[in-house]
């Protein structure tokens, strides 16, 4: 017999419905006739990404800490604390002033999955604690609802919300997805070579044209060599100079982020609703203040007509098929073609802002509001490692089913490439 049963209901809901109610009752569903031998359970949604390497983040911007469970994880891979922490300072807060002045460190702790330096194949749980909350900050938050903020759908969808730092719609809950997001970029290096690189090409009106990019020899240290993460050194001072000049107002700016994957192995994705674009659509929009995405030749393609806009096949000099132009993005008909995988992720304004707004309160009543609290004036230079990690966790997880779809029995070599990895005898860990 299959049955759900919810808790007591609150006694005044229960007096509104009906005066004859008892003050607390219980709901008692039968299915037994519909649905023999079926036991119905309900998870939790929307705290976990993925099918094969699958990661769930929890914790809350001013509770105790905030992490993730990574369940999947190939085992026998050196993993430390280290191959997160690189990423995870990029992503940090106070790291300079045109980020929240919020002071985390940061500092990750593996408590589970690995042992003696190598990951164990069972779930790797990783925690960051938080050390710099300033809960009374919020407390006009509590009553009145930020424009453009969860605040108000939160109350919507669940009746309930944690007001301090916005709970899980803050940025914070994105340390898991950059602590696991290291971890499957390790995976990807090891095992194709394959590199993910993001960097922020416009804040507010300042556009970084893409010419001036060049993505086969683009370097993390050209990304990491200023405060806004723009390669190119000239316009990354005009975007400080853009986020300084509202920074001082109270307000905000948003901007783009641009995401380039080299050396993606082919055959990545699946037709219909699991094309590799959509997945990775998913993953970049499913993270804090995005707005938009594009792959390939966006919005742009539109206005070129097929023979200006299609990618011309060719044969290159190791015998390989491929594109003379590039305009699909790395990716035909919802799969990889091993061709550089480019992405554009829009970011909005930041939405709480220390200047004053109309707005409404929980008892909807109209009112105005002042924003306390420490927040960034323009998200997207601390955007770029997360959206980096959403990308490495979207290939990682289609890596491996492609792994155990495609490449379980031997591969038709005139099409296709293995994707086992060529490791000297030496190299082997088992």
């Amino acid at each position: 017999m299959a049955s759900l049963s919810s808790k007591p209901f609150l006694t005044g809901f229960a007096s509104s419905l009906n005066s004859d109610f008892p003050s607390s009752f219980s709901l008692h569903l039968s299915l037994h006739h519909r649905l023999p031998n079926i036991r119905l359970q309900i998870r939790a949604a929307g705290s976990s990404y993925g099918s094969h390497f699958r990661v769930t983040t929890y914790g809350e911007s001013h509770g105790g800490g905030v992490g993730c469970v990574i369940d999947g994880c190939p085992p026998r891979i050196p993993l430390s604390e280290t191959d997160m922490q690189l990423d995870l300072d990029r992503r940090r807060p106070g790291q300079s002033r045109i980020t929240t002045p919020r002071k985390e460190t940061d500092t990750c702790k593996i408590f589970s999955g690995v042992s003696e330096g190598l990951t164990t194949g069972t779930p790797i749980h990783v925690f960051v604690p938080n050390t710099d909350q300033r809960g009374n900050d919020y407390s006009e938050m509590s009553i009145a609802y930020r424009p453009s903020h969860a605040d108000a759908t939160y109350d919507m969808k669940y009746g309930v919300r944690s007001v301090q730092g916005g709970g899980r719609s803050s940025a914070r809950e994105t340390i898991g997805r950059v602590a696991s997001g290291a971890v499957a970029k390790k995976i990807l290096k090891n095992f194709s070579g394959t590199e993910i690189l993001a960097y922020v090409s416009q804040v507010h009106n300042i556009v970084l044209p893409e010419d001036l990019v060049d993505n086969d020899a683009l370097t993390l240290d050209q990304i990491e060599s200023n405060i806004v993460r723009c390669p190119d050194p000239e316009y990354a001072e005009k975007m400080i100079s853009a986020i300084d000049a509202v920074r001082v107002k109270g307000d905000s700016v948003g901007g783009v982020v641009t995401c380039i994957v080299r050396n993606c192995p082919r055959g990545l994705g699946s037709p219909v609703f699991d094309k590799l674009e959509a997945e990775l659509a998913k993953a970049c929009m499913s993270l804090p203040a995005t707005k938009g995405f594009q792959f390939g030749s966006g919005f742009a393609g539109t206005f070129l007509t097929g023979s200006e806009h299609n990618d011309e096949f060719y044969i290159d000099e190791h015998g390989k098929v491929r594109t003379r132009t590039n305009r699909s993005g790395g990716i035909q008909g919802g799969i990889s073609n091993g061709e550089i995988i480019n992405m554009r992720i829009a970011f909005k304004p930041t939405s709480t802002i220390s200047r004053k707004q109309f707005t409404v309160t929980r008892e909807k009543e109209e009112t105005e509001l002042i924003a306390r609290g420490r927040h960034d004036p323009c998200v997207v230079p601390r955007a770029v490692p997360m959206v980096e990690s959403m990308v490495a966790l979207v290939l990682v997880d289609q890596l491996m089913a492609q792994f155990a779809q495609c490449n379980l029995f031997p591969v038709n070599t005139d099409l296709q490439e293995s994707l086992l990895p060529r490791l000297e005898p030496k190299e082997v860990l088992f």
